[in-house]
């Protein structure tokens, strides 16, 4: 870290804390990224899931770029640096009165599909406000810490996603998921940042189903059985019909709801991928101006 000054801390969490940080070398600032746990070796840090994900997935504009990795040898102490952003979902909306312009959210959702579209041989895992940071209304994905290949096989059985953003299939089966996981999330988010609160904030497991139930009701007994060795069947589930996502944010267009929809489907194999939702009427605008930007490009 020789070759960079500490300027403050901007985050912390489990398994690492960040800092902002200057390059001696190029004046720039950046978000340094160091892990807690020791390392024991710079092939161990060059193959962690975090550090092979961004290395395979960018440059991308809707992906934290890494910049640099850092392993000090004496200490097992590891450091990304990576592209510094201006702040977080959670940060951006927190304590806001009135709610974003439709058109504002629409940009940073269009923006959100097309990353998980970009990383579609991985999936994230925990897609949350947290996890996703703007800067000048250009928003990028970030912390692929707890990502896994689609390639391997189940039951993925160690935790997964933030609660509150959490699918049905990651919440009632062993470990038994895919990529939908994270259009689910997105869908999670997509909400939070229209109505400036939470969807589903469960207390627990238990309760974060109930919460779901609450809203979308509850699934079609076959759907339950669909789930490969579904722990649902240990829950009692009374038929309950959802208050619906509509009644939650009356303001919104047709448009943007019927895509709410197709991202929180209860069933997986029916839920909207992160591609057909980049085609969906929502993004109409937003898809013509993207393809003008990259014909002048």
């Amino acid at each position: 870290m020789n070759n960079y000054r500490t300027i403050r801390k901007i985050g912390e969490g489990t398994f690492s804390e960040v800092m902002k940080v200057q390059s001696l070398r190029d004046g720039k600032h950046y978000a340094c990224k160091t892990m807690k746990q020791p390392i024991e070796s710079v092939d161990q840090a060059h193959n962690l899931r975090e550090v092979q994900a961004m290395k395979r997935l960018g440059p991308h504009p809707n992906i934290l770029q890494l910049h640099e990795l850092i392993y000090d040898k004496d200490t097992g102490t590891l450091s990304l640096i990576c592209e510094l952003m201006e702040m977080n979902i959670y940060e951006f909306i927190k304590g806001r009165q009135c709610p974003l312009a439709e058109s504002k959210v629409k940009h940073y959702m269009f923006q959100l599909c097309r990353s998980l579209d970009h990383i579609h041989g991985i999936f994230h895992r925990d897609v949350k406000p947290e996890n996703i940071l703007i800067k000048n209304d250009v928003l990028k994905l970030a912390d692929f810490g707890s990502c896994r290949s689609i390639f391997s096989r189940p039951p993925h059985t160690e935790y997964i996603s933030t609660r509150w953003y959490r699918a049905p299939e990651c919440l009632l089966t062993d470990g038994h998921y895919s990529q939908k996981m994270d259009v689910w999330s997105a869908g999670c988010v997509f909400f939070e940042i229209l109505s400036l609160s939470p969807l589903f904030p469960g207390r627990n497991e238990l309760d974060q189903v109930n919460k779901i139930h609450d809203v979308l009701g509850t699934p079609d007994i076959t759907l339950l059985q669909k789930f490969k060795q579904s722990r649902a069947m240990r829950f009692d589930f009374p038929p309950r019909k959802g208050c619906g996502i509509s009644h939650l944010i009356p303001q919104c267009s047709a448009a943007a709801l019927s895509l709410l929809h197709l991202m929180l489907t209860y069933d997986p194999e029916e839920r909207i991928s992160a591609r057909a939702a980049l085609q969906h009427p929502c993004f109409r605008d937003l898809r013509y101006r993207h393809l003008q930007t990259e014909t002048q490009a």
